[in-house]
């Protein structure tokens, strides 16, 4: 025969106890913690939705006015007029420029010093001209650049790699994010059959720049 084991409440009262913990401190916490992910959720959204495209460059004008060595050593001097047009091409997006630097490069090496650009803001899909003064005294070259050099005055034509680096960061409505590195790279075909000009010598108008975030 089985047996049935009844126990009053007051039994399971006297074995355990039930407890309900209320800490403030946690429910503040999790508050907190929830409000902060809608508001991530919600800039993610807008990020999704108005998704800002990279602005285009594109080279206006380059002209040469020196380069030529110093002898006996492998010393470069550059004088180079540089005229390029920014495009934002976001409707609703505007983008602060920032510690903006430009230079010209031939042949992998950097010919000029690094040229500040002064920041700027560029409104929805405004267009800008930039233009830099590149020059460099006595710059240290590779042996390989003077032979390149005169090979490409026998061809007459010279390409030049000129370049802007620094950082931009995204308008949207009221809200800025954090700064993302630009990397901005036109080549300029130039007529050249004298090492150092009496006349500037000037690359072909509308040259479009690859540009990297």
């Amino acid at each position: 025969m089985s047996q049935f084991l009844a126990r009053s409440p007051q039994h399971c009262a006297k074995k355990g106890s039930f407890s309900f913990d209320f800490n403030p401190s946690k429910k503040l916490l999790y508050s907190i913690s929830t409000i902060f992910l809608s508001i991530l959720c919600f800039i993610f959204l807008v990020w999704l939705i108005l998704h800002p495209a990279k602005p285009k460059f594109s080279l206006k004008e380059a002209s040469i006015y020196q380069l030529n060595f110093s002898a006996p050593y492998l010393l470069l001097n550059s004088s180079i007029q540089v005229t390029l047009e920014s495009k934002n091409p976001n409707q609703k997006v505007g983008i602060y420029y920032d510690q903006l630097q430009a230079y010209a490069s031939y042949k992998g090496q950097q010919i000029t010093l690094d040229t500040h650009i002064p920041a700027f803001y560029q409104a929805h899909q405004a267009s800008n001209l930039i233009s830099a003064s590149l020059q460099g005294n006595s710059i240290p070259v590779a042996s390989s650049i003077g032979y390149q050099v005169g090979r490409d005055q026998v061809a007459g034509n010279l390409v030049l790699a000129l370049k802007v680096d620094g950082q931009l960061r995204w308008k949207v409505g009221t809200w800025v994010p954090g700064r993302y590195r630009i990397n901005v790279n036109c080549i300029a075909l130039l007529p050249f059959g004298q090492a150092n000009p009496t006349n500037p010598v000037s690359a072909n108008l509308g040259a479009q720049c690859s540009t990297t975030i």
